[in-house]
């Protein structure tokens, strides 16, 4: 009889068991839900700094070729310069404006 009875389990053997359960819940969750938010977190903060460093570096290319176009082009005359720039920012912007998609109206 003493044979059928299983053996009490060792408390050490609990006790591993209860950490690897622990340690494997963990080890799910940090896959399931932390790791993708790392991501998600990275991808962000990524994305705005280099939002305002293309940003930065734009405005840092406009006063550049301001300045250029007045020294260099009209010697002194920043209005011209200003217009210059103007006139090719705004056919950039018609150029784009040509190229866009339209929208389809409503079918009622």
């Amino acid at each position: 009889m003493a044979a059928d009875t299983p053996a009490p389990p060792n408390s050490e053997e609990w006790s591993d068991r209860a950490v690897d359960a622990v340690d494997t819940v963990v080890d799910v969750v940090h896959d399931k839900v932390v790791r993708p938010a790392l991501i998600a977190g990275r991808a962000l903060v990524f994305g705005v700094v280099i939002t305002l460093v293309t940003l930065a570096l734009l405005v840092l290319i406009a006063i550049a070729v301001v300045r250029l176009l007045d020294v260099y082009a009209f010697g002194g005359r920043v209005w011209a310069s200003d217009a210059l720039f103007g006139a090719i920012l705004c056919g950039a912007g018609l150029a784009l404006w040509s190229l866009r998609t339209r929208r389809q109206a409503p079918e009622d």
